[in-house]
């Protein structure tokens, strides 16, 4: 795919912001790829460092330029440490070149604690004054909403399931009775959303980090922690649904971790409105990106996120997060 992209890549345009002399061809090798990016890694013919360079090829947040919002927001983050720092950007080309980190992926049976400091270093990270991050107004209503949105590209598909029609609308019934709209005391921070172990990138003995900032916010810290332990988040890239245990220990962590540079006392209270919200978001974001995917000439294809989605849309699944953590209070 990088080939039609060669062009640009092998240009001064390219080349200059880089320090690389004009005339260079660069050896790119797939990184990897989401739903509406690609990813490739290359090295610097001066420094040897390692880049990498992301290639938007859609918003899931209706942006009209989502590579700029991507790389303000490292912007912001930099100073925390625990993301990759921003080189340039390249707003016509959808294009921006990031520093390269090591690691392997989160694994929720060990890695519990070095996320929660991870989180931790994040939303203590100051707001910039300059941020240009979407800050809702209600976040967690936000979300719901979102779902409405996304959900209803299933309801609309001609070969969408009846049964899981009927379980996804019981979810959206029984979830849009929550306080979703409650005001919250919770210091704003910045948020990154997407808080699947493949987006972690950890060392043991060093620095680990936070990847794939597509879709940050301004927000308050529940949103983050809601998403990473939820069972559709948990269970997307790997097979594991956390313990109600295990959830309260993690919290446990991240409070300890956050230490005195932030306010957590309203996070149990916060924390199980954005937990189950976050089950709707993860099932009526699979029900719509299924019927992306059964449509011809899609652009980006994954074999695992083709089976993931079936998954998740399977009735025995829809009823376990619907008995078992929306009529249920999971965190009790």
């Amino acid at each position: 795919m990088i080939t039609q992209y060669l062009p640009f890549l092998n240009s001064e345009a390219f080349l200059a912001p880089l320090g690389i002399p004009e005339g260079t061809t660069l050896d790119f090798s797939v990184l990897g790829q989401g739903e509406y990016n690609l990813n490739y890694v290359f090295t610097h013919p001066i420094s040897s460092k390692k880049l990498v360079l992301r290639i938007n090829t859609g918003s899931q947040m209706h942006l009209e330029d989502q590579i700029s919002y991507e790389f303000s927001a490292l912007e912001g983050l930099a100073v925390s440490g625990r993301t990759p720092k921003p080189i340039v950007c390249f707003p016509e080309q959808g294009m921006l070149v990031m520093e390269y980190l090591p690691g392997r992926a989160l694994r929720y049976e060990t890695d519990m604690s070095i996320a929660a400091q991870i989180l931790a270093d994040i939303h203590s990270t100051p707001i910039p004054a300059s941020s240009r991050l979407v800050r809702p107004e209600a976040p967690a209503l936000a979300i719901y909403q979102e779902c409405l949105e996304m959900v209803q590209h299933y309801y609309d598909w001609e070969a969408a399931d009846p049964q899981v029609i009927s379980l996804l609308k019981t979810l959206v019934a029984e979830i849009g009775k929550l306080p979703l709209s409650e005001p919250s005391d919770a210091p704003a921070c910045m948020v990154n959303t997407e808080l699947n172990s493949g987006n972690f990138l950890i060392n043991e003995g060093g620095q680990s980090y936070l990847v794939d900032w597509e879709k940050p916010l301004i927000s308050e810290p529940a949103q983050d922690l809601g998403h990473f332990l939820a069972p559709t988040t948990t269970f997307w890239k790997t097979d594991v649904i956390l313990t109600p245990e295990q959830v309260k220990q993690f919290a446990a962590d991240y409070v300890a971790a956050v230490g005195d540079r932030m306010d957590c006392s309203t996070l149990p209270a916060r924390l199980p409105l954005y937990f189950t919200v976050t089950c709707l978001r993860g099932v009526t974001w699979c029900a719509m990106a299924y019927r992306e995917y059964c449509q011809p000439g899609r652009q980006l294809t994954n074999s695992d996120t083709f089976h993931k989605l079936k998954a998740y849309l399977e009735p025995a699944f829809l009823e376990n997060i619907l008995e078992n953590y929306v009529r249920k209070d999971f965190l009790a």
